[in-house]
Formats: structure tokens, C-alpha cells, sequence
């Protein structure tokens, strides 16, 4: 056995350093050299893999399913959930006796304005004396 393995080497040694140096000058080259090495892992890739045996004739087995009936059902109930409320509408003036808080639209945001009230008018003057 340790002949065997020792001729192999040695053939295997010689192969490689008799083999010449691989130029790879056109495309057509490398296309050949890939292809040539496809090939070569075909036929030796299944001798260094090892794999178990698969019989020649595969037995089918037949297998009979009852199928169940079909049966048509009514359609699924929908419910459609009610629509939102409105949002609730706040004032945009508060009022009081003395003047009145205004929301405006001031610098990119809401900001409360105090606006006071006009004040009353001075009462008339007395009437003259007669």
C-alpha cells in the first residue's frame, strides 16, 4: 500500500514539474482554461466526495386522498367602526369685562394677545346753569 501511495506522489510530482507555465495571452485563453477546469471537476469531483449509493429503480407508492367536500359559506360579517368625532372647536377669543385674549399666528406659532377694552366715554359736561 505505501508503494501505491509513493508511485502516486512521485507521478503526480513529475506531472507538476513537467507541466509548462500557464500564460493566459487572450480571452479566449482564460475562456478555455476555466472550461478545461469545469470538466476536470466533473470527472474528478465525484471520486473525492463521498456519497452513498441511491438504488437504480425507485418504487412509487399511490396514495389516495379523499378530498373533503366543499362547502360554500355566506360571506363574513363587516363592521365598520364609526367615524371619528370632529375634533372640538376652541375659541379663539376669550372675553371679559376689560379687554379680550385674541389667539394669533405670530413668529411660526399660536400665542394669546391681550387686547384691553376701549374705555367709556368721559360723561358730558353739566349743562349750564340758567
Amino acid at each position: 500500500m505505501r508503494r501505491v501511495i509513493a508511485s502516486i506522489a512521485l507521478v503526480a510530482l513529475l506531472l507538476g514539474v513537467s507541466a509548462p507555465a500557464a500564460q493566459a495571452g487572450s480571452s479566449t485563453d482564460i475562456a478555455l482554461g476555466l472550461a478545461s477546469f469545469a470538466v476536470f471537476n466533473q470527472v474528478v469531483g465525484p471520486l473525492l466526495r463521498p456519497h452513498r449509493a441511491e438504488a437504480a429503480y425507485h418504487r412509487r407508492e399511490v396514495v389516495y386522498v379523499r378530498e373533503p367536500r366543499v362547502v360554500y359559506a355566506p360571506p363574513p360579517e363587516v363592521y365598520v367602526a364609526p367615524a371619528p368625532a370632529p375634533p372640538p372647536v376652541y375659541p379663539n377669543v376669550v372675553q371679559y369685562p376689560h379687554g379680550r385674549y385674541e389667539l394669533r399666528w405670530q413668529y411660526q406659532q399660536y400665542v394669546w394677545v391681550w387686547i384691553p377694552a376701549v374705555p367709556p366715554p368721559p360723561p358730558p359736561p353739566p349743562a349750564p346753569a340758567p
